[in-house]
């Protein structure tokens, strides 16, 4: 793949959310039509590939690509959401974060057994949030088919987290 017109958008903003961390800002990314256009295009063809039944997205720029990755590959969009943000019954997933854990919820019905699912999310940093999503789907009898993000932070090593997935990232930071 050439170079993408995301890539030239991406924004480098030092010492946020804390000092030391050079925060890689897509803001920039989502608000140029072309660029948006790009990364869901190649999402999406990515995605085709897969022959799934949804596309999964996680709160909450997961949500800005996924829904449009959906509806180029022709399948629904579930959402995972941070805990309590979801109105009917739910499946839940706790995940280690730095100092503590988070959870994420999905709805009990959105997905059926054997449903083929990719992930999609902005960034793949530790893994942690995009494992939890993964085992929400295997919980409601589901395949994870991949996971598509637009950014890979590699020294983080995230990926050795997916390593029984297939990871596909149109961006990469060491």
């Amino acid at each position: 793949m050439g170079k993408l017109l995301a890539e030239s958008l991406v924004r480098d903003v030092p010492d946020f959310p804390q000092p030391g961390i050079l925060f890689k800002d897509i803001t920039p990314v989502m608000q140029d039509y072309a660029a948006l256009r790009e990364v869901t295009q190649h999402l999406a063809a990515w995605a085709k590939e897969k022959k799934v039944d949804a596309v999964i997205g996680i709160e909450a720029r997961g949500f800005v690509f996924g829904a449009p990755v959906a509806l180029e590959v022709g399948v629904g969009f579930v959402p995972v959401r941070k805990l309590g943000k979801l109105p009917y019954n739910r499946v839940a997933e706790e995940y280690a974060l730095e100092y503590g854990t988070n959870t994420v919820e999905m709805h009990a019905d959105s997905i059926q057994p054997g449903e083929r699912v990719v992930i999609i999310d902005d960034v793949l940093a530790t893994g942690g949030t995009a494992a939890a999503a993964a085992r929400l789907v295997e919980k409601l009898g589901g395949v994870v088919a991949g996971f598509g993000f637009l950014i890979e932070l590699g020294f983080l090593e995230g990926r050795k987290v997916l390593s029984a997935y297939d990871v596909h990232t149109l961006l990469r930071y060491e």
